[in-house]
């Protein structure tokens, strides 16, 4: 037998993830790697145990993996440049920023003292574009711009961050070759005002205080548009996302650049105090930290187990496989695929002959140019006066599909078609993107629910074909379906039993769970039947009957709540059944009928799985 600490070892092992396991593996085979040198230009930084060696892994779900020495605090150095670069992007604009830093990669060290022929930074992660950006922020907030800078960098962590006063007086005592870039991009009119304090905010933000942690949620910002994964806070807008995601790609590790994508394939920066923040969009943010720096300034652990992950699990942003035919789940007719709603013989005959008349096409995943473009062109391929575009299982939109399904929409309500989404909820990320380039489409319509959809387009199909969707006068009983059959004296004989009763819109008529002393056949007006939960199982017009199954339960299993104002005959069980005994004919006859019913009902359940599982 096994003894509890080995069941208790083994439950703990079986509640790792296998990603978790592979990366306690790597970093268990790394840390033997001594290879490098702790940066000793700035006095301070040789202080780092060069053992300690963390790595983080933080979802665009909010969950967090961490390994080794995560938990570790470092200061932050030149990764500090990507994320001043977004914060400088957003108070500015593109254009304002981009007026006075290039975006190109200068294929110099990162503390080159070099511009560019028209005598602009190269870009914002080298110290002549980072100490720009510095720059900007002072000229707009002065003595706040690096409160400002400090509280951005921790929004992007998902906390409150420190600074390490020792650093950044050591770093201050021995910045002469950043004073030197500082002066030179003043002499060009990049930099305006007071050197020093420009400085002072550079040193300051260099200074800031991370770990591995900070860093992986950090860059699953950056992963996630923008949107902290952990705190839900929208700390960037896309644009900036995407402008600083880009610069990181092309010169966020230094002149190991092409190097670092080329073998990893993330966007990334590193720095000298032995961190690496890479992101993959729309997938996931590492940070890891380990001070041994190689001949380019970047963490030799820190590489080495970015390049096992990417490698491992084929992680290049450019190593991408999709089929955008998976982004449709289903694409059918009504034909057996009824709302919840219950029709009249008349009217669902007319909903049976004309099936084809509506037609559903479920989307699923997440949505962007090249699904939607897919999506488009299967839309258009079959012509239904009523198309249904069902949204429940789509997790996101891009800002292109939407343009394109905007398109597309406006296409096909310029014709005969009507176009009905379903399965969005108001100020859902997805109807977010989508309604304001669809709001002035008046062809279009929306529910949050695909039944609701598919009931609507229902009563567009029976009223064009001369159904009736309205309430008519009271539905005679010889109508209900329970008693089909029966003589008119029986029939009359029955509702003298039973009493007229009336209910305002709104009010509850059945209470689950409540005796089952009756049944109702329903004479005007509309009822819906719903579980406690409020799902509703089903919509019964005049005509129909409701608590039939108090035949056979004793006890209530739904609600039952007034649509409209309602007419219905109350029929106490009772009377009921001393009826069908005293005319035992007509007892086998509404026994006959109700097994009809729900055998209809019953096939009607098979005829939806049927249909949606071939899909």
């Amino acid at each position: 037998m096994h003894s509890p600490d080995h069941l208790n070892r083994s439950a703990r092992e079986a509640a790792v993830s296998p990603l978790e396991r592979f990366l306690a593996r790597c970093h268990a085979d790394i840390a033997a790697d001594d290879s490098g040198t702790v940066a000793d230009y700035i006095p301070e930084l040789k202080k780092a145990d060069p053992r300690h060696f963390g790595v983080s892994l933080a979802t665009i779900d909010g969950h967090v993996y961490e390994i080794g020495d995560s938990n570790i605090p470092f200061t932050i150095q030149s990764i500090s440049k990507a994320f001043v670069f977004a914060l400088a992007l957003e108070m500015f604009g593109g254009e304002a920023v981009e007026a006075v830093i290039g975006v190109e990669p200068s294929g110099d060290a990162f503390n080159s003292i070099r511009l560019r022929p028209d005598n602009r930074p190269y870009n914002p992660m080298v110290n002549t574009g980072a100490i720009a950006c510095s720059g900007l922020i002072y000229k707009a907030k002065g003595g706040d711009a690096f409160a400002c800078i400090r509280q951005a960098l921790g929004r992007f962590a998902g906390r409150e961050l420190d600074v390490d006063e020792a650093v950044f007086a050591s770093e201050r005592e021995t910045g002469d070759r950043n004073r030197a870039i500082a002066y030179l991009l003043r002499n060009y009119a990049v930099l305006d005002g007071d050197v020093g304090a420009v400085l002072d905010v550079y040193f300051r933000q260099c200074s800031v205080l991370v770990t591995a942690r900070d860093l992986a949620v950090m860059a699953a910002t950056l992963a996630n548009n923008g949107v902290n994964p952990v705190t839900g806070d929208q700390v960037m807008n896309p644009y900036t996302v995407a402008r600083t995601l880009s610069v990181m790609t092309s010169s966020g590790m230094y002149d190991y650049a092409g190097e670092w994508i080329y073998r990893v394939g993330m966007p990334a920066k590193s720095g000298v105090g032995g961190g690496i923040v890479a992101a993959l969009p729309a997938q996931l943010g590492l940070g890891t930290f380990s001070p041994p720096l190689d001949a380019h300034g970047n963490s030799v652990r820190g590489l080495k187990i970015c390049e096992a992950l990417s490698t491992h699990f084929g992680l290049h942003m450019l190593n991408r496989t999709g089929d955008v035919r998976s982004s449709i789940i289903a694409d059918y007719d009504i034909s057996g695929i009824t709302s919840r709603r219950s029709r009249l013989p008349r009217d669902q005959q007319i909903l049976e002959e004309h099936h084809g008349d509506v037609r559903v096409v479920e989307l699923v995943g997440a949505h962007s140019f090249a699904t939607i473009d897919y999506a488009s062109r299967r839309l258009t391929e079959r012509a239904s006066p009523l198309l249904i575009i069902d949204f429940r299982r789509v997790a996101s939109v891009t800002s292109a599909g939407a343009l394109l399904l905007a398109d597309i929409l406006r296409q096909l309500t310029a014709g005969s078609v009507t176009a009905i989404l379903a399965g969005i909820e108001p100020n859902s990320p997805v109807w977010s993107v989508i309604h304001p380039l669809i709001a002035d489409i008046a062809g279009v319509r929306h529910f949050p629910l695909l039944d609701q959809a598919i009931e609507w387009a229902e009563d567009q199909v029976i009223f064009r074909y001369g159904g009736y969707i309205t309430t008519q006068d009271s539905s005679h009983l010889k109508e209900q379906a329970l008693l089909a059959g029966l003589s008119d004296d029986e029939i009359a004989d029955l509702a003298a039993l039973g009493s007229t009763r009336h209910y305002k819109a709104g009010q509850r008529i059945v209470a689950a769970d409540a005796p089952a002393v009756s049944l109702f056949f329903l004479q005007n007006g509309m009822v819906s039947v719903k579980l406690p939960s409020g799902v509703r199982l089903a919509t019964l017009d005049q005509g129909m009957e409701f608590g039939e199954m108090s035949l056979l339960d004793q006890r209530r299993s739904a609600d039952v709540f007034a649509d409209t104002d309602v007419q219905c005959l109350e029929l106490p069980i009772e009377e009921f059944d001393r009826f069908r005994r005293d005319h035992p004919h007509v007892g086998e006859r509404i026994a006959r009928n109700l097994a009809v019913i729900l055998a209809k009902r019953l096939i009607l359940a098979n005829t939806k799985i049927d249909v949606l599982s071939a899909y």
